[in-house]
């Protein structure tokens, strides 16, 4: 490859990482992280990788041993991460894809590493929205990834969305360096891997990867213009109370697209990353909400005004001081952190006294010890604790 063409990439390097700090690296061992971490240090950064196994096929765990060796022989800190998973059900690959970003946070925070670069690429970016189109996205489906996130104060970065895959592994033959190929990239059971076969086929039309990166690009813009918007209307017509959110039905008189990422965007507040609902699910929800029925989605429940979690959906029990429910931290208090149910609230008799729902204090975290209801911070019975949402409504971002 031209040292102008290896410039080029180094460049997209530097211009989306910071400066001065040591820069996790996603390692697979395929070619666009394997060139990821061979970049990022040509272009001068402090590197330390992690390769996560997620023990899906039999020669995982071999493949991440080969990569182990590779950083060793560069001098590089490397660590595995395996996925300890049972039976899983749903969507494999999202499972899997949730599953890598939180064991790399992990990592991450433990090693005191605050940024995270993934080798996606361009040709990434146009199968993704692809794969927007035949779930019928609306704008913010349509943006593509996203250049950078935050997740638990790691900050993951995608530095090389303007490279092209091809354009990678050109670079790493030139180099000399060898790479994985993941036999599931090949596999038609994946709809990403259907979408990199259709993106293809649809090269003749003059539809290619660098176009549909592009589009992506102007509608992100776009998005981000109407996130102002959305931010603005939410704040005047969405009030978060007690871990749930109450929508005035004024909000049913905005332009469609704004009530749609306003309602998105409070299902996956309030049910995690994971609950992202598809286009027709979240239609039916608003179409419900604004006829002010009651309705249920990805774990969250619509009534009277009030979207909320479902009860039979809320997480488990955890020790007090550890998040419950993956949004609720209660502190200053000793014992067993569950939903208040329909027994805690008959123990709770100032209850009312909170103008709160019944319906949205069922699902609330409460402190108890056995069968016995020690407190209910959001229910009229403090004790001496105090029950946190991690991250506020109006803080959680919009546009996720």
């Amino acid at each position: 490859m031209p040292v102008k063409a290896q410039d080029r990439l180094i460049g997209l390097i530097r211009a989306g990482l910071p400066s001065g700090t040591t820069i996790g690296v996603a390692l697979s061992g395929g070619g666009d992280s394997t060139a990821l971490l061979h970049l990022v240090r040509k272009a001068g950064f402090a590197v330390e990788a992690v390769t996560v196994d997620h023990r899906l096929r039999p020669e995982s765990a071999e493949e991440a041993a080969r990569v182990a060796a590779w950083c060793a022989a560069l001098g590089v800190r490397h660590e595995i991460r395996v996925w300890a998973h049972g039976d899983i059900s749903g969507n494999l690959m999202d499972a899997a894809r949730q599953a890598r970003v939180a064991l790399i946070a992990d990592w991450a925070r433990a090693r005191g590493i605050g940024v995270v670069a993934l080798g996606h690429t361009r040709d990434d970016q146009a199968e993704t929205v692809l794969m927007g189109l035949a779930r019928a996205g609306g704008l913010a489906g349509l943006s593509g990834m996203r250049s950078g996130w935050e997740d638990g104060g790691v900050c993951f970065v995608r530095p090389l969305l303007d490279a092209g895959r091809e354009e990678l592994r050109d670079w790493l033959r030139g180099q000399g360096i060898g790479w994985i190929d993941d036999p599931s990239n090949d596999n038609d059971r994946f709809t990403r891997t259907r979408a990199r076969r259709a993106l293809a086929a649809l090269a003749p039309l003059g539809i290619t990867a660098e176009r549909l990166a592009d589009v992506a690009r102007h509608l992100a813009e776009a998005q981000a213009a109407l996130t102002v918007l959305v931010a603005a209307v939410a704040g005047r017509l969405v009030r978060e109370a007690a871990g749930a959110l109450w929508f005035d039905t004024a909000l049913w008189a905005e332009p469609v697209e704004v009530r749609r990422q306003i309602v998105r965007a409070s299902v996956v507040w309030l049910a995690g990353p994971e609950a992202r609902p598809r286009a027709a699910d979240l239609s039916r929800l608003m179409d419900a909400m604004a006829a002010g029925r009651d309705a249920t989605l990805s774990g969250c429940r619509f009534r009277n005004g009030w979207l909320m979690r479902e009860p039979r959906a809320v997480g488990g029990p955890v020790t007090a001081g550890a998040l419950w429910d993956g949004r609720w931290r209660v502190v200053g208090a000793v014992g067993e952190v569950r939903a208040l149910g329909a027994e805690g609230l008959r123990a709770s008799p100032d209850w009312r006294s909170t103008g709160l729902p019944r319906e949205v204090l069922l699902v609330t975290p409460a402190v108890w010890q056995g069968d016995r209801l020690i407190a209910a911070p959001l229910a009229g019975m403090p004790g001496d604790c105090d029950a946190r949402i991690e991250t506020p409504f109006h803080l959680f971002g919009l546009s996720h």
